[in-house]
């Protein structure tokens, strides 16, 4: 059995400076992709990971994690944490969430049916409420 393939610390975080994909990483180093990521991870250089699960707290199908409520709120979510798609998508999203606000709708989930608008329930505005971080996170 041969020896496992190492990742260079320093020559990683310097590859990473240059804008080397993980692909590329991964080939120069002989390893998978998995294995620059978690190299990555463990030399400080790895993006961090956005967590979309305020803006979407149900277990979401494949079929409907692509849908554009899905895609409105993950966008919603990387604005308030600040780390903002591209701006044709901000706007995109927060359009979306102005009118779900002003016709005092929501966004509900089922695993069946998938997203729909529904009427505010009585413990607020999800969508307002994500609509007021990303709006508070774009100063």
């Amino acid at each position: 059995m041969g020896r496992r393939p190492s990742i260079d610390r320093a020559e990683l975080v310097r590859l990473v400076a240059e804008g080397r994909t993980v692909r590329e990483l991964a080939e120069h180093f002989g390893v998978s992709e998995s294995g620059v990521l978690q190299a990555k991870r463990a030399a400080g250089v790895a993006k961090p990971q956005l967590d979309h699960s305020g803006a979407i707290p149900w277990k979401v199908a494949r079929e409907h994690s692509q849908s554009g409520p899905a895609t409105n709120l993950r966008n919603l979510s990387a604005i308030a944490q600040g780390s903002p798609p591209p701006q044709v998508k901000v706007n995109t999203a927060l359009r979306w969430a102005q009118r779900l606000v002003d016709a005092g709708l929501d966004v509900g989930y089922d695993p069946v049916e998938g997203f729909a608008e529904v009427p505010v329930g009585a413990d607020g505005s999800h969508v307002g409420r994500l609509l007021n971080r990303a709006r508070e996170a774009l100063g």
